[in-house]
């Protein structure tokens, strides 16, 4: 979803000065490397590679203090590491263990085995893997379930995870959630059409007109286009992809120069997973998850419409259940506003949790 529209950001970036640019980055790396530092006896900072599902898988478990709950965070995309976020979600690492993932196909996790070596693209394979990091970390840390956040694409492998297995998540945190509905909704579409027209984007108005509005008939080149065409014509997503996105992953003191080219390229890998979600429906899956149920959605978001979250999480049957709207924000709203977001944890989600912990 972000590739080209990060790669112009990036371009204007590097008509800079080159030695002033890289000299900046050194420092501002530097610093950020230290504001990450966990040094408490109790904290745990580690980065490793886990089989899961045949291949090696990039997972990072950050946190201030081991006995706090844990949270598995899911990246969207699918292709778009948040393993760059780190320096904006520092602040949750007081409260939470905080676990990263690069799915096969993205970041560290396709730089380790390359793009040939990341055997099946498939939206069931990624769900398996998601079942299988969270199985891990329950052993790793000694947790019996764990509170389940997905992001864009990756809150609807969340939303699968925690539908079917209970046992494992104690709470799902949806973020710019992603709703399937088997293609009835044909809205955001015709949305994508109108933003386009009214910017005068012909080119880009004529492909997405020669798709037609039924994605089950399109190839992931057509998901990819539409979903650069939406995102990039969403003022607030596009705002966010340069203040958020961008200046994260040109910062990040876990990502070489050589790793953001693989940033760029994960979702050109990655692309072939999206033409097996267009049938997929969520209301026929079912809306009744066994575990505490919270969305926080951007209210401006044009990607992932707060109107479509809403609609499903209305028929949603919960234990517990909460929608937030993070005003003047669209996509990666929690990112664009982590201090909202450390509110909404620790005034509603973490209040949700049973016991999570395993008894010693």
């Amino acid at each position: 979803m972000l590739g080209t529209v990060l790669t112009v950001t990036a371009g204007a970036a590097l008509a800079a000065p080159v030695a002033g640019l890289l000299t900046h980055r050194a420092i501002v790396r530097s610093g950020t490397a230290r504001r990450l530092r966990i040094d408490g006896v109790n904290g745990i900072d580690e980065q490793s590679y886990v089989r899961i599902g045949g291949l090696d898988h990039w997972v990072s478990v950050r946190g201030e203090d081991r006995d706090n709950p844990v949270v598995v965070e899911l990246h969207g995309g699918p292709g778009s590491s948040n393993s760059i976020l780190a320096g904006v979600s520092r602040d949750w690492e007081r409260h939470v263990t905080l676990v990263r993932w690069d799915m096969r196909g993205t970041g560290k996790t396709l730089r380790r085995s390359g793009a040939d070596g990341q055997r099946e693209m498939t939206f069931d394979r990624l769900v398996q893997d998601a079942v299988e990091v969270v199985e891990h970390v329950r052993e790793r840390l000694g947790v019996r379930r764990v509170i389940l956040m997905g992001c864009s694409f990756g809150s609807a492998i969340a939303l699968r995870v925690a539908r079917s297995r209970p046992d494992l998540v104690a709470v799902y945190v949806g973020t710019d959630q992603k709703i399937f509905d088997g293609g009835r909704d044909t809205s955001d579409y015709h949305a994508a059409l109108d933003r386009l027209e009214r910017a005068g984007k012909k080119k880009e108005l004529t492909a997405v007109r020669a798709m037609g509005a039924d994605q089950r008939t399109w190839t992931a080149e057509q998901f990819s286009h539409f979903s650069r065409f939406a995102s990039a014509t969403d003022p607030h997503t596009f705002a966010a992809m340069k203040s958020v996105v961008m200046k994260s992953l040109w910062y990040s003191p876990l990502h070489s120069l050589r790793e953001i080219v693989t940033f760029f390229r994960s979702f050109m890998v990655s692309a072939p997973v999206l033409p097996g979600t267009a049938a997929l429906d969520d209301w026929a899956d079912g809306t009744r998850f066994d575990v505490p149920f919270f969305v926080v959605q951007g209210a401006c978001d044009l990607v992932n419409t707060p109107a479509r979250a809403r609609a499903f999480f209305d028929d949603v049957q919960a234990p517990v259940k909460d929608f937030t709207l993070i005003e003047d924000a669209g996509h990666f709203a929690v990112y664009r506003r982590p201090d909202l977001f450390l509110d909404l944890l620790l005034t509603r989600v973490l209040p949700a949790l049973p016991g999570a912990r395993q008894e010693a």
